[in-house]
């Protein structure tokens, strides 16, 4: 019987950033790329920050503000990945799976925000 690790969010949005970095770097520095890569890299390393950040808050309220940073960012990462694609379409098999993670990023991320809204501390 093969055991399939899990990953949990901080595994995974660590994963995400480091390929989304091994990416760029691969990328053809153009003009126009050149401009669109910085804002990638502010946007996908400020994903992986505010993760860290939530996992170590204190309040339910700043775990809260952490990860809506992390959804908001997550957001402007995949608008970032889907015009260097457009713009390199050589890679746009690679970014796309880097797209399709920042998707379901995205979605575990507002699970969890919807999860950490509804949820009461029990005394």
């Amino acid at each position: 019987m093969e055991i399939k690790k899990k990953f949990g969010i901080h595994d995974r949005v660590f994963l995400f950033v480091i390929r989304t970095l091994r990416l760029i770097k691969a990328l053809p520095k153009t003009f126009e790329n050149k401009a669109l890569i910085e804002q990638l890299i502010r946007s996908v390393t400020s994903v992986g920050a505010n993760d860290q950040e939530a996992d170590g808050v204190s309040t339910k309220r700043d775990f809260i503000h952490c990860y809506t940073i992390v959804r908001k960012e997550a957001k402007e990462t995949k608008y970032w990945l889907q015009l260097l694609a457009e713009l390199n379409t050589s890679f746009k098999p690679r970014m796309g799976s880097l797209i399709q993670e920042n998707e379901e990023i995205i979605r575990i991320v507002s699970s969890i925000l919807k999860n950490a809204s509804v949820s009461k501390v029990i005394s």
